[in-house]
């Protein structure tokens, strides 16, 4: 059977790949998301998300011949072209998420596979939320439950804990929304035999 090395840290697509009974080990790719963000600033969410995506994959791939190696990256985006970062501080987190009060924004979704220092396969999926005017005495209590968890998270939430209570409208894949194009993945990996047919 095909090994499969997932070039993150994330908790989530760890428990995404558990949960879907893919074997695979994890390493942390070891990049520097900042510099290639200043690098490719005004560039579209989904280029820059599909870029670190294969940035990581292509890293940890250069090290683990005959390896497949999953590199992922997720970019958040408002309707105006503004990229969020993960929130540096909770006071950060509070920003991001007064920000996106009563507005929408994509999450972006790019997950890229590696192997032998060279990119075999390649996905991308957008997914479209709404931020209900939730109050300011919501937002202090969902900090206080949530942080410092969602401060991993771009956006500062977790649809998948308590922050799917900041959503008045969700249109788009579930997994793509936990960062992780995740049935286009297992086609191909069961086509590579990480998984069976």
């Amino acid at each position: 059977m095909t090994q499969l090395v997932l070039a993150s840290t994330s908790a989530a697509r760890r428990a995404l790949l558990i949960a879907a009974a893919v074997p695979h080990d994890a390493v942390p790719p070891r990049v520097d998301e900042a510099a290639v963000k200043a690098g490719m600033a005004g560039a579209p969410p989904r280029d820059l998300a599909d870029a670190l995506a294969e940035l990581k994959a292509m890293r940890v791939s250069q090290k683990l011949p005959g390896v497949l190696v999953l590199g992922c990256d997720q970019v958040a985006s408002t309707d105006d072209g503004e990229i969020l970062d993960k929130p540096a501080s909770r006071e950060d987190a509070a920003q991001q998420l007064r920000l996106l009060r009563g507005r929408r924004h994509r999450l972006t979704s790019a997950a890229v596979i590696a192997e032998n220092g060279r990119a075999v396969w390649r996905a991308a999926d957008v997914a479209t939320l709404e931020m209900r005017e939730f109050s300011e005495e919501f937002l202090d209590s969902y900090l206080d439950a949530e942080w410092p968890e969602i401060g991993g998270c771009v956006g500062g939430y977790r649809l998948e804990a308590a922050g799917i209570q900041l959503f008045a409208r969700v249109r788009g894949d579930h997994f793509t929304i936990l960062g992780l194009p995740m049935l286009p993945l297992l086609d191909y990996l069961r086509e590579r035999g990480v998984i069976k047919r």
